[in-house]
């Protein structure tokens, strides 16, 4: 069985869609969970049921198209009902085939096992020591000039020099890899659909800055991630090949950056805007957590994923013939009322609210969750602390109720580009 979805506007390129996501999605997921674009030749999910079954199915929806989004060309016509070796032979033309998130199978376990092994509990709480120091340092400069422009003068700086440090890039280098990310290509960009990869255009750059780092590494170990990177095996025992490690230092660098940032703003938006619940997390620290957790449900960085259908398959009640381009919606199905009562609302005393999918759900969760989730406790944590009040700045934003936002001109994205706050020291 196979549903059609019918809306006029196109998720992928429609600014308007661009700027309010969730009727639009609301709207497509009241016509079926699951279906497939009237415009587009692809399937879009939006139940919740039917994204966490979708993600979990690695066997028959395969990772290569996620860098690229659904909307990029195939590199090869599908045929037949197992594109297994066409995907594998043809891998390497894929937009962003060099990256982790585009791997399937044993190739991708044992790459994500590399990653999973440097993030240990000692590390990270080590790391998160480090975001007091910084977050701490950043909010009270911002608070003594009254206010700040958050994602370019705190946010993206703050993630940046947390995952700088974890990883042990040297601070002479880390505006300039900065500066690399903000002007590679926007991911998922609603003006070039089917643009380029913001990893891939950092690999072109600083390639050379990681193969130093691991030259460095090499000769004099030091106690970071990348000396950890250096000397990591398989779970085999074998040696990765160098230049894969160096591409996974890069990724490791560069893929939750603009996220976190966004994530942060986001988060900061909704509490200029709802002073009752600034006043709660301030007089109740410990409520940062699951309010950071229904941010993430509701206003998550990351709208969805992609996958592309290696064999027939079904998701829901609908057929995915082999060759089919899924478009795996989080914002959509954090929002279906079929799981969450009261959807669109912010309850901190939800349960199991961290069944959400903000970053995914099965063996391709997003692997820096932990420290996505840590480093924005930290510094809401740290602005709560250091001021009185934080209100949205009406010179730059206009008045409560005729707000001027811009958002990044992604359909993978979900962010702002500013976002002027002026605050009053505590």
């Amino acid at each position: 069985m196979k549903t059609k979805i019918a809306e006029g506007r196109d998720f992928f390129t429609d600014h308007s869609v661009l700027l309010e996501p969730y009727e639009y999605l609301d709207a497509i997921r009241e016509q079926s969970p699951v279906g497939e674009l009237t415009n587009r030749d692809v399937v879009m999910v939006t139940g919740f049921p039917e994204a966490v079954s979708a993600l979990l199915n690695t066997k028959d929806l395969s990772s290569a198209i996620t860098p690229a989004g659904p909307t990029a060309p195939l590199p090869f016509k599908p045929e037949g009902d197992d594109l297994t070796a066409q995907i594998a032979a043809h891998h390497h033309e894929f937009v962003g085939s060099e990256q982790f998130i585009s791997y399937d199978g044993a190739r991708h376990s044992a790459s994500r096992s590399l990653l999973s092994s440097l993030f240990t509990p000692s590390r990270l709480k080590a790391n998160e020591e480090y975001m007091y120091e910084v977050a701490d340092r950043m909010v009270r400069d911002a608070v003594s000039k009254g206010g700040c422009e958050l994602l370019s003068e705190i946010a993206t700086p703050y993630v940046t020099l947390i995952i700088a440090d974890l990883l042990g890039v040297p601070v002479e280098d880390r505006l300039y890899l900065q500066e690399v990310l903000a002007v590679g290509p926007t991911p998922g960009s609603v003006d070039n659909a089917d643009g380029g990869s913001s990893l891939e255009y950092m690999g072109a750059h600083a390639a050379k800055l990681f193969e130093r780092y691991f030259e460095e590494r090499t000769a004099q170990p030091r106690d970071d991630v990348l000396t950890r990177l250096v000397t990591a095996k398989h779970p085999d025992g074998s040696t990765p090949d160098r230049k894969e490690l160096i591409t996974l230092a890069m990724f490791l660098f560069a893929a939750g950056q603009d996220t976190s940032a966004k994530l942060l703003g986001n988060a900061l938006l909704y509490l200029v805007e709802n002073p009752d619940m600034q006043r709660t997390l301030r007089t109740e620290r410990n409520l940062i957590a699951p309010f950071l957790e229904e941010t993430l449900r509701l206003y998550g960085s990351t709208k969805g994923t992609a996958r592309l259908a290696t064999r027939n398959t079904r998701i829901g009640d609908m057929d995915i013939p082999a060759g089919t381009k899924v478009a795996i919606s989080f914002a959509g199905a954090n929002r279906d009322p079929r799981r969450w009562e009261n959807p669109n609302v912010v309850d901190l005393n939800r349960p199991k609210i961290k069944e959400h999918i903000a970053f995914g759900r099965g063996a391709h969760t997003c692997i820096g969750a932990p420290l996505a989730r840590a480093e924005i406790r930290v510094i809401i944590d740290r602005f709560l602390e250091h001021t009185s009040s934080i209100i949205l700045s009406e010179q730059h934003h206009g008045p409560a109720g005729n707000r001027k936002l811009a958002y990044e001109p992604s359909y993978i994205i979900r962010g702002l580009e500013k976002l002027y706050i002026e605050l009053a020291p505590g």
